[in-house]
């Protein structure tokens, strides 16, 4: 069955189309970037829905890529009107066409531009309309976009891809995901131009799942795929500008001790994390050796996606010191560290990187019914209390 689109609907709308409408009140063209099936097409069609004068196309669509083959023509034609182009990234060299547009009629809400791929790998946005454009990214769900009225452990199982978490069991979720990792291999990356074997990717993939949460080893994943480290360097920056792992960098700044310098793989949904791993219940992911590292991504997305305009690292130094995220607006830093249980026991290695980054703040994310403090200015936190403070940091901000 499918799943619940209503409910879909209303989470979108409550935290979302606001901000799309401001950004088209103000920008000639605003890009909505995110993975495949997070929502971008939905949320689109919710607010065209209540608009005049506006034209849709998908270009997935082999009649809607007809009718742009001229796109001179259609961008003169339709010039009083607003101009949705999903899957940008099918038609990438359109861009020099839109600005020249936008340089005609410079005038706000003159194009909304959706793409499953980010503005890196669609190069050709950030070169021909800087200045004109504003991106917007979309995630899957959040966890302050589910919370309370659905089932945290479900979310955490499941993963925030709508189809997945609003699925009528367990079953249909763990199937969706893994029709998800088929298509994205099989069909989206040669979609995007990259001719590589898709048992190549999915072997790459399973790897980085088992890595989640550790040091990014390219020699190992080279060594095991029989492939050189650029390879797998590379391949990495795919899954990373489509969405699917996040490459966390080392923070270094200004601190004399012997600071880890290799990033940290994340895959960005707990989810498909746990499909490519295999596990289709909570009692399997409670004991798989992934559990705590899953807390531990769950909690990182989460937190990077409501902190626009900070910096994110992890910190770790070759004597032990270590903290899971550190964020960094101007003079004032938090660390973040992320805890599976409901009674979190810091190690001499947290005390450790404390004394050495003196943080403003320090929060310990943990699966707890309500905060409580360790020590002055430190904090063991639940998700949604921890998002909150962010919240209240970024509206005093901006």
């Amino acid at each position: 069955m499918k799943p619940d689109v209503s409910n879909y609907m209303v989470i979108i709308e409550r935290y979302l189309k606001k901000y799309l409408i401001e950004n088209l009140q103000e920008f000639p063209a605003v890009a909505i970037l995110g993975p495949r099936q997070c929502g971008k097409s939905t949320l689109a069609k919710m607010v065209l829905q209540g608009m005049k004068d506006v034209v849709y196309l998908d270009l997935e669509k082999p009649s809607d890529r007809l009718k742009i083959s001229d796109p001179e023509i259609f961008f003169e034609t339709n010039r009083n009107k607003l101009i949705c182009l999903d899957e940008i990234q099918r038609l990438p060299e359109i861009f020099q066409v839109i600005r020249s547009e936008i340089d005609i009629n410079r005038k706000a809400g003159r194009f909304l531009i959706l793409g499953s791929a980010s503005k890196d790998l669609v190069r050709q946005s950030s070169e021909s309309l800087a200045g004109r454009i504003i991106y917007l990214n979309l995630t899957p769900f959040l966890f302050q976009e589910i919370y309370p009225e659905q089932s945290f452990q479900k979310y955490w199982l499941r993963g925030g891809f709508p189809s997945s978490f609003l699925a009528t069991s367990d079953k249909a979720s763990f199937t969706w995901r893994n029709s998800f990792i088929q298509t994205f291999l099989e069909r989206d990356i040669p979609q995007l131009g990259f001719s590589i074997p898709a048992e190549t990717i999915r072997r790459l993939w399973q790897m980085l799942a088992h890595q989640h949460g550790q040091l990014l080893n390219l020699s190992s994943l080279g060594n095991s795929l029989g492939l050189s480290h650029t390879t797998i360097r590379n391949y990495i920056d795919l899954l990373s500008e489509t969405f699917m792992v996040r490459v966390l960098q080392p923070y270094n700044k200004n601190i004399k001790k012997r600071l880890v310098k290799t990033p940290r793989i994340y895959l960005r949904d707990h989810g498909i994390l746990h499909s490519l791993l295999q596990l289709g219940s909570f009692d399997q992911l409670l004991g798989h050796p992934v559990f705590g590292s899953s807390w531990e991504g769950l909690v990182i997305e989460n937190l990077i996606a409501v902190s626009p305009g900070w910096e994110y690292f992890f910190y770790r130094t070759s004597a032990g010191a270590e903290i899971d995220l550190v964020l960094k607006f101007g003079n004032k830093i938090l660390a973040i560290e992320c805890k599976a249980t409901k009674s979190p026991q810091p190690t001499r290695g947290f005390w450790n990187a404390l004394d050495d980054i003196q943080p403003s703040e320090t929060w310990i994310v943990a699966p707890v019914e309500e905060g409580f403090p360790l020590k002055r200015n430190i904090w063991v936190l639940p998700p949604e209390q921890t998002i909150k403070k962010l919240e209240e940091m970024n509206s005093s901000f901006f």
